[in-house]
């Protein structure tokens, strides 16, 4: 109803699992060869260009889908017990999702060992912490309209 600061949380939550599409997970160098895993599959840099070694379909459904559910919370701005708990939906499946990125991140070739983190690596972090910031502003909303409830 009142719908400040909790749209602008939202949106850059969506955002931040929107460059977790773009942005590489984790990049590693093994025996002179690149390779890097984005959460549409894992790519091999090539002399003739980029390979995909092996693709993560249902990880990147995954993704894009949560990603559309966090922005389409901004518009349940009229009903905010539903807006409060998608919001824990989006926190319990960005966890969800977390925990898959970082089983699939043990496909490349050689484990873990050397490889370098990416910015698509923190990207769930910042998704968890800017949905929690709009549950918090959502619940502060309520609260506020409970308060001049009962000044009437």
């Amino acid at each position: 109803m009142i719908q400040r600061v909790q749209s602008i949380w939202l949106f850059l939550a969506s955002l931040t699992l929107f460059l977790l599409i773009i942005l590489p997970i984790v990049t590693k160098i093994d025996n002179n060869t690149e390779y890097w895993i984005l959460v549409s599959g894992l790519y091999q840099k090539a002399t003739t260009g980029t390979i995909k070694v092996e693709g993560f379909v249902a990880l990147f459904g995954s993704i894009l889908a949560l990603t559309l559910l966090t922005f389409a919370n901004i518009f349940t701005f009229r009903n905010r017990t539903l807006q409060k708990r998608l919001c824990n939906v989006v926190i319990i499946l960005t966890v969800a999702l977390s925990i898959w990125i970082s089983q699939v991140v043990q496909v490349l070739p050689g484990g873990l060992t050397g490889a370098r983190y990416n910015a698509g690596a923190f990207m769930p972090i910042l998704t968890i912490i800017f949905t929690f910031l709009a549950h918090r502003g959502i619940r502060k909303d309520e609260q506020l309209i409970k308060s001049a409830d009962r000044l009437r």
